[in-house]
């Protein structure tokens, strides 16, 4: 597929401070774009998509983290080119979040907020995916 942007991201997640038990979800807030989804960029030459998706949780959540299972390819059309996204279900490991260029701020929340916050549909469906691979979501 000619002129198709590829890009990658991760649903970021973590394990709360017991009691509360289960897992929370990473939203970014991307100011550009004045919506909330998950970290995730383009690839940039000779990178590979696992690589792209790691370092793109690095830059917008200043997180680092532990990639698990590949979440379905996603498709749609971005500033009128196809654009193909491929998602990881990653645990967040160390890091703290800055305000950047890109992300003015992130929420970590249960499953259930992230998906009444997230601006996309096709982010609830990635959302989906990743619960059925998240211990105890």
């Amino acid at each position: 597929m000619s002129g198709t942007v590829r890009a990658a991201g991760c649903v970021l997640w973590r394990r709360p401070p017991a009691p509360a038990g289960g897992v929370e979800l990473c939203l970014v807030h991307r100011p550009r774009y004045d919506d909330w989804s998950f970290p995730k960029g383009k690839l940039k030459r000779g990178e590979s998509l696992r690589e792209a998706a790691v370092r793109e949780v690095l830059e917008e959540t200043g997180h680092h983290c532990v990639p698990g299972a590949v979440l379905p390819l996603v498709r749609y059309v971005a500033n009128g080119r196809p654009k193909e996204v491929t998602y990881w279900s990653a645990e967040a490991t160390t890091g703290s979040f800055a305000p950047n260029d890109e992300v003015d701020a992130v929420l970590w929340l249960s499953p259930t907020a992230a998906r009444e916050t997230l601006t996309q549909p096709r982010d609830r469906e990635v959302l989906a995916a990743a619960l059925k691979t998240l211990p105890q979501a």
